[in-house]
Formats: C-alpha cells, sequence, structure tokens
C-alpha cells in the first residue's frame, strides 16, 4: 500500500491501512454501510440532499463545485434514467490520492455512489477506473461482489424497494479522460474527447441522460457526513472550506506519500510536520495541484491551502499532488517536463492546444538548449493566455498557470538559459 505519513486526523482515511479493504466484514465492523441504511430507511432523497449541501462539501477533483449543489441540479433533472458516475481517472502526475483510497477502503465509494443515486433518483452508477490500477480494480471488482451477496447493491436494497446497480468500466490511458465530458465519451465507446458545455451533465451527460459525476475523494466523504452530520464535517477545514483534503507529497523531502489534513493547512505545515522537513538542499519551490497547478516560491509557504484562500490569488489547489522541489532544481527543465507531458496527452480536438501545446514545447526546449530569444519567454505567456481563452477543455486553458507562476519566482533563471547557462548546471547548453 501506498505509505500514509502521520495523519491525526481522518475522514476519508478513517480506514486506510487499519482494515483488509478485501474483507466487507471489517468495513462493517466500522460502520460500514450504517449510512445506507440510515438514509434508506430514515430520510427522504431531498433530506440526504439538504445535508450535502448544509455540509459546504465541495468537489475534491480540483474544481471545488459545491457538490451538494450539483446533486440538487441533478436530481431536478426531469429526464430518465439518471446515472451516477464516480471518476477515478486519476491522470495527473504525481497524483495517487484515489488509488489509494480504491486500494484501501473500496466499499467507502460503493457506499458513496448509493446514497448518491437514492438523493438524485438514480439506479445505475459506473466507476470509470484508470486502465493503469490493477489493484484498484481487483479490489473494487471484489468489493462489488461482496456487497452484492450482503444485498448492500442490486435490487430492494435494505429491503427499501430502492434498486441500485454499479459497474466498472477501464481507462485505457487517455489524461484527458479525466475530464468529465471527455469521459462519458469513452464510457459511451466513443473516443475520449471533450463536449462543448452547456448542456451540462447533470442535464444531459451519459447517453445524453441526467449525469452526476464526482470523484473518489468526494464520495468518500459522503458516508461519514451522513453519520456523524454536517454539523460535524464543519468542525474541520475553514468557514469557506470545509473538511479534510487528502494530499500526494513527492520530491525532495524527507517523507514522501500521503496525509490527510484540514483544509487551510499550510505548505510549511505539511512540509514539516508531515513530511519531516527538506531532504538534503534548501526550498525552492512546490507545484500544487499537479502538472496544471501553480508553483509556489517562499512566500507562499504561509499561505492557508484551501479553495477560496488560493482563488483570491489566482491559484488552485487542484487535485492534491503537491511536488516539492530544492534548490538543485532547474525551473526550465521542470517548465519543459510539464509540457512535454501537455503535449502527448492533448487530444488533439481543438486547434489552440493542439498546436499550442506543441508551439510551447518547442520555445521551451529552444531555451533550454541556449538556442531561444528573449522574445521567446513573452511569446510561452502570450501563447498560454490564448489558450487559456480558447481551448475546449481544462488541459489547453490551464497551461498559463505553471508557466507563469514558474516565470514569476524563475524568470532571471530561464533568462539565464538564453544566455548560455543554466545556473543550477541540469541542463547541457
Amino acid at each position: 500500500m501506498i505509505k500514509e505519513l502521520k495523519s491525526p486526523l481522518r475522514v476519508v482515511l478513517e480506514n486506510y491501512g487499519r482494515i483488509n479493504p478485501e474483507s466487507i466484514e471489517e468495513y462493517i465492523a466500522q460502520d460500514g454501510y450504517e449510512a445506507v441504511g440510515k438514509v434508506l430507511r430514515e430520510m427522504r432523497p431531498e433530506q440526504v440532499l439538504s445535508e450535502i449541501k448544509a455540509s459546504g462539501l465541495q468537489g475534491r477533483g480540483g474544481a471545488a463545485f459545491p457538490t451538494g449543489l450539483k446533486w440538487e441540479f441533478t436530481a431536478k433533472a426531469k429526464d430518465a434514467p439518471k446515472y451516477i458516475i464516480c471518476n477515478a481517472d486519476e491522470g495527473e502526475p504525481g497524483t495517487f490520492k484515489d488509488r489509494a483510497i480504491l486500494e484501501g477502503d473500496p466499499h467507502k465509494i460503493i457506499e458513496g455512489m448509493i446514497i448518491a443515486g437514492y438523493a438524485v433518483g438514480a439506479h445505475y452508477g459506473y466507476i470509470y477506473i484508470r486502465g493503469e490500477y490493477l489493484l484498484s480494480i481487483n479490489r473494487f471488482n471484489k468489493a462489488l461482489k461482496q456487497a452484492r451477496e450482503h444485498r448492500f447493491l442490486g435490487e430492494d436494497v435494505f429491503g427499501s424497494g430502492f434498486n441500485f446497480q454499479i459497474e466498472i468500466h477501464q481507462g485505457a490511458g487517455s489524461y484527458v479522460c479525466g475530464e468529465e465530458t471527455a469521459l462519458m465519451e469513452s464510457l459511451e465507446g466513443k473516443r475520449g474527447n471533450p463536449r462543448f458545455k452547456p448542456p451540462f451533465p447533470p442535464s444531459s451527460g451519459l447517453w445524453g441522460k441526467p449525469t452526476l459525476i464526482n470523484n473518489v475523494e468526494t464520495l468518500a466523504n459522503i458516508a461519514p457526513i451522513i453519520l456523524k452530520g454536517s454539523d460535524w464535517f464543519r468542525t474541520f477545514g475553514t468557514k469557506k472550506c470545509p473538511g479534510t483534503k487528502v494530499y500526494a507529497i513527492s520530491g525532495h523531502v524527507k517523507e514522501a506519500g500521503l496525509i490527510e489534513a484540514p483544509m487551510g493547512i499550510t505548505l510549511r505545515e505539511i512540509i514539516i510536520d508531515y513530511a519531516q522537513g527538506m531532504r538534503d538542499s534548501k526550498f525552492k519551490m512546490a507545484q500544487v495541484g499537479g502538472t496544471a497547478g501553480a508553483i509556489l516560491g517562499e512566500d507562499m509557504l504561509d499561505v492557508p491551502l484551501d479553495y477560496a484562500s488560493l482563488g483570491e490569488k489566482g491559484l488552485v489547489l487542484g487535485s492534491g499532488a503537491i511536488l516539492v522541489m530544492d534548490e538543485t532544481t532547474c525551473a526550465l527543465d521542470m517548465l519543459e517536463c510539464f509540457l512535454n507531458f501537455f503535449k502527448r496527452e492533448s487530444c488533439g480536438k481543438c486547434i489552440p492546444c493542439r498546436v499550442g501545446t506543441e508551439k510551447l514545447l518547442e520555445l521551451a526546449t529552444a531555451i533550454s538548449r541556449g538556442e531561444g530569444k528573449e522574445d521567446d519567454i513573452d511569446l510561452m505567456l502570450h501563447t498560454a493566455k490564448v489558450m487559456q481563452k480558447t481551448s475546449l477543455c481544462a488541459l489547453g486553458q490551464s497551461l498559463i498557470l505553471p508557466i507563469s507562476t514558474t516565470l514569476k519566482y524563475s524568470r532571471e533563471e530561464v533568462t539565464e538559459h538564453i544566455k548560455g547557462r543554466c545556473p543550477t548546471g541540469v541542463c547541457k547548453i
């Protein structure tokens, strides 16, 4: 299993490493499926919606859209059938939190999907799991079989008359399929390209029907909220961003791994208190939110990591991946690595992203080899801004963040490459 660092607060990871994830009996012993029983026996669908809305839970996939509001939109849709989708296509480099949750506590996701289905009036669910996550797939398959055998899933759940089915769909390794509309295209057997929006999934999603899409971490919060209440959930985190966040920590720290911390924790606290400090050299920068996330410098070490605080600065918390880098890191080398990833993963459907990702990589590569011009730096920024405004989906729209924030903290370092010198000695000029 993925190493979990010291996490005194557990909501999403409350069972991680503490139970056998392949034993439904051990899950039941930790109040497993009690939340499903509670909503089916004691609550009307609208009461479930009200509780999730009152909790203030926001989508943990990166967009931070209010979960209860998304559920309400789907519940109000008149068309049928309706679908629940768990987005487990975790393709962001450095991100492994959803994989860990699926491997360590698959029944919690099943429970969250059942509750979501009851709340919005859906009887069918799909979990779209990244194809490389073989252990996650195997364990989730076992969990589905066990849940059906115990009558927690299938026909007449808990004798309530409510029916709910879940199927697994394996992704084929396309990063862009993490985008909800591309994911639905893939589920329908088509090429995984993003759709134009509107319409949005709650009104027209899978096969044109109302569809609720939540990611793994979001759904892992549902059962605890139902059992312990929205007021309890709001005791963690901040007023604007309640609850906890699961982070995947990697890079030049002494202890890499998985943590769960309250919303609003600082980067400094994560590095010192959880990751046990820097490994060999001084902190230089960190990328927060995965490859599409922003680069944060020393001046951001004490800024609260929550959607609202970062949003006020034009930044995002994203998937929760944190890559910590020390002074041996070349900022341009890292940027070139990021851009190479986006070039390879662009689906090519829209011209701004298809052409822009290739052009950005060409510019960064030329600069890293000492073949660039001063104007190339501004051209990179301009290209990324155009992509932000004109690309069809978040892949092309998000490159502006890693580029602009890298240049904010390391423009002089990038300029040195144009002069024929890599300050860290990483690039071969």
